[in-house]
Order: structure tokens, then C-alpha cells, then sequence
């Protein structure tokens, strides 16, 4: 690819051919049990708003075997998988892993050979009696966390036995292979411990690199969730938390860039200061309060972020391109649209393969809090990478103004109706009005407009400043 940077009006803006394909969305089966407008379910995701979703989680029984969590979960895989009847291309994946009294369920079943093929056998099953397109591996981690020696080379044979599973599962039922993904450790020493990369890299589809949980309310000092670049204030082994060392790390194993995806949370850690600094790597004693709908101390989703920041003073990280914002003694680090810009410059420039979203159902899914429109993080970060295919219906909307009504889909047919005539799907400028462009879907063509202020660039197929 190629990629040329300037300034305009002192905002980088990247243009580029982007070798990213993938905007990977996760969703948590817990977050059905948050309290009113936090409540979110399958029926609540756009199907063009992700490429794939993945589904957490599943768990494994004691006799080795992908079994649901929650009750209703088969119910749930169905509404997630009918999303497809609308959207054909989207695929969607079943996240196995969590705990079990503390102990990962992973460790029982890769410790002999015929326990892993009893897993595998039981995968493939449960992959196709309930329609999903692959499994997404979440140990966390091997090698760690009390599990014993050696499961570090048990999880590359569990990693490349299930790859030999499923190209014989496809071939002998003369199906579409299923996909093999996994989120993976961000930390330089966790990497080492936990994975032989060189190995097992080159088996899976896409690595879901967890790039973020790097400083929280366990530390004794404020840092941010997760930066780009190391800080003035890291020193010894915090140099390596940031996401460039993360990256850096992995390649230099072996991992092919292209099949690494970059981690973008939905949420912020918090911290409480513990006395008048109020900056990057100032004191701090545990977490601020629980928010209303997350409920758990010590992070914050992004649509209870957005009434925080309506009063807290905010801040810009410049060293680490993220922001954070401050009210009494309560000191929040998260991601917003700008930081998503700058790390999609970032994962453009590195070659690799996409980004992956944890989560959709912390960024404000309904538009109900932070006055932007459905998915204003997944939104933004979806137009910032490009190339992705057609887009969300609500895609420009979710800049505007919120609509005083939410009907489906909400783009406006072109007076212009012949423009898309002949011309293959995707985004294309509008010559009359730059602050507007054309999604031919179809053979039908659409207007969609610019956030105010901004204007269409054909050359990254995305609106972005004069």
C-alpha cells in the first residue's frame, strides 16, 4: 500500500489504499442484564455495521465439550445468526473460554491428546447446529494464572489440530471451511509465556490483539487504558504497555502482520486521585465509582463516559494520542473518535489486517446518551478504515444530529437515481456537493452527508476535514 500524511487545520489525515479488511465486533452475553437503556441483546447490532461479530462466550464442560452459559444463549445464537439473512457477508463466531471457579476450562481439556479431540469434535458440532462461521479461542492464558508447565505447546497442537479439523470437515461435507480466530495478550512478558507465536500465527484467520487494559485502578499511579505509545512517566517494564511495543512484539515473533487485528476498547478505566495532581501519573488510591449500567468499579462503557465529560474537564494525552478527562477526584483515560483516527493511521501504516471492537454493546449502540447517533465509536472507526464494503445504513447519520425519529434504514434515497446505474457497490463523491457522497448498493444509489464541517475525500472513502 501506499500512505501520505498532512496536515490540515492541524489535524493528521491519513490517505491511503488500506490493506485492513476486518472490523471485528465483539458482544457479551452479560450485557443483557444491564438496567434499561444498558440492556443489550442481538436485536440491538446493525448488520453492515461489522464485518464479523463474535459472540462471548461459551464455556467447556467436564467432559470436554462447548457447552452455552447462560439460558437463553441458543435463543440468542439464532437472533445473531438470522442478522446474515439481511447481510450475507457478515460472519459471525463463538467465543469459548472465562473461568470456572477461577480456573480456565481450557487447561483439563488440552491436557491429553483425546480430550483435545473430544473439544474439537464437539466444536465443529456446535458450530454448525447453531450457524456460526468459527470459534474464537479465549484462554486467558496458557502458561499462566496457575495452569501448569507446558501449556504453552499444549495450545499450539489444540491450535493446529483444530485447523486440521475443520479443512477436513469442509472437505469431506463439502462445506465453507469454519474460521479459527483468538484474542491474544498484549504484554510483552505474558507473549513470551504464553504463546509460541512463530507457530501458531500463520493457523488462525485473524489474532484479536487485546491492546488495551494496560493501566487501571490497580496501579498506584494514573494511566491510560490504552495508549498508543509509551509516556514520559512509564519506566521498566511499563515502557512495553502501549500498543506500538504490543504490535512490535508480536511481529518480531513471527506473527505475520496482516492476520494481527488491533484491539479499540468502547470504554475507559478509572482511577481515584488520591491527591492535587490530576494528571498522567498522578497518585491514585482504586477505582471512581461504578457507573449506572456497567455496574462494576474501575472502568465506565463510552455512553456512560459521555455524561461524565459533559462536565469534567478533558484533557489530551499528546505523547500517547488519547484523551482523559478529570472532575473532582475522579480521573478517567478512554478512547473517543479522534484517538480511533489516530490508531487506524497507526494499524494503516503497520499493515495490519483490521481492528477488532471490545465492545459493541459498551459504545452508545442506541444513540441514546452521547447525541451522535447509533455507534458513534464503531461508526467513526469504520468510515476512518475504509474499503469495508457497504456501509451501515445509519453510517452518516450517526454524526449528525440525533433524528427526532428511528426508522430503518435511514438514508434517503438520491434524486439522482440513475448515478449508480452500472457501477459496482461502494462509496463514490458527489462532483455538485462535497459535504455529501453516493452509496451505490444494488444498483440503487443513496446520499449520505458529511458530519458539518467536514467533507467528502474519495481517495480514503471517508469525510474528513477541508
Amino acid at each position: 500500500f501506499s500512505c501520505f500524511l498532512f496536515s490540515a487545520l492541524g489535524i493528521l489525515c491519513v490517505i491511503h489504499i488500506c490493506s485492513a479488511n476486518k472490523l471485528v465486533c465483539h458482544m457479551t452475553n452479560w450485557a443483557q442484564y444491564r438496567p434499561s437503556a444498558g440492556k443489550f441483546t442481538p436485536d440491538n447490532i446493525d448488520p453492515f455495521l461489522c464485518t464479523h461479530v463474535i459472540y462471548a462466550l461459551a464455556t467447556i464442560n467436564s467432559f470436554n465439550q462447548i457447552s452455552p452459559v447462560e439460558q437463553n444463549d441458543e435463543e440468542l445464537y439464532r437472533s445473531l445468526n438470522s442478522l446474515k439473512n439481511v447481510n450475507p457477508a457478515l460472519k459471525t463466531l463463538l467465543t469459548v473460554g472465562g473461568t470456572v471457579n477461577g480456573v480456565s476450562p481450557f487447561i483439563a481439556m488440552v491436557s491429553t491428546s483425546e480430550n483435545r479431540a473430544l473439544f474439537i469434535k464437539s466444536a465443529i458440532s456446535f458450530l454448525h447446529a447453531h450457524n456460526f462461521d468459527g470459534i474464537n479461542l479465549d484462554w486467558e492464558y496458557p502458561g499462566h494464572n496457575g495452569s501448569p508447565e507446558g501449556d504453552k505447546e499444549k495450545f499450539t497442537l489444540l491450535v493446529t489440530e483444530l485447523v486440521k479439523a475443520f479443512e477436513a470437515d469442509a472437505i469431506e461435507n463439502k462445506r465453507t471451511q469454519l474460521l479459527l480466530s483468538a484474542n491474544a495478550a498484549a504484554l510483552p512478558q505474558t507473549v513470551d509465556r504464553a504463546y509460541e507465536v512463530a507457530k501458531i500465527a500463520p493457523h488462525f484467520d485473524f489474532i484479536n490483539i487485546m491492546t488495551y487494559d494496560y493501566h487501571g485502578h490497580w496501579d498506584p499511579v494514573t494511566g491510560h487504558n490504552s495508549p498508543l505509545y509509551e509516556s514520559a512517566v512509564d519506566s521498566g517494564i511499563q515502557l512495553h504497555y502501549n500498543i506500538n511495543s504490543s504490535i512490535a512484539h508480536w511481529v518480531s515473533l513471527g506473527a505475520p502482520s496482516e492476520k494481527l487485528l488491533l484491539g479499540f476498547p468502547t470504554y475507559g478505566r478509572t482511577f481515584r486521585l488520591s491527591g492535587g495532581a490530576n494528571g498522567l501519573g498522578a497518585p491514585a488510591n482504586g477505582p471512581a465509582g461504578a457507573g449506572p449500567y456497567t455496574r462494576t468499579e474501575g472502568f465506565w462503557a463510552f455512553y456512560e463516559i459521555c455524561d461524565f465529560t459533559n462536565t469534567a474537564t478533558l484533557g489530551w494525552i499528546s505523547e500517547q494520542e488519547v484523551p482523559y478527562a478529570t472532575y473532582g477526584s475522579s480521573w478517567l483515560g478512554y478512547d473517543d473518535q479522534r484517538s480511533y483516527s489516530s490508531k487506524v493511521q497507526w494499524l494503516t501504516a503497520h499493515n495490519l489486517g483490521g481492528a477488532h471492537v471490545w465492545t459493541m454493546d459498551m459504545d452508545d449502540f442506541s444513540g441514546s446518551f452521547c447525541s451522535a447517533g447509533d455507534y458513534p465509536l464503531i461508526n467513526h472507526l469504520r468510515i476512518s478504515m475504509g474499503n469495508l464494503g457497504p456501509l451501515s445504513s445509519t453510517l452518516a447519520d450517526s454524526f449528525g444530529p440525533k433524528p427526532t425519529t428511528t426508522p430503518r434504514p435511514t438514508t434517503t434515497k438520491d434524486p439522482a437515481a440513475d448515478f449508480c446505474r452500472g457501477r459496482p457497490d461502494g462509496l463514490y463523491e458527489n462532483p455538485a456537493d462535497k459535504t455529501t457522497y453516493f452509496q451505490c448498493f444494488q444498483g440503487n444509489t443513496y446520499l449520505h452527508h458529511c458530519q458539518p464541517g467536514l467533507i467528502y475525500w474519495d481517495s480514503c472513502k471517508c469525510c474528513n476535514w477541508p
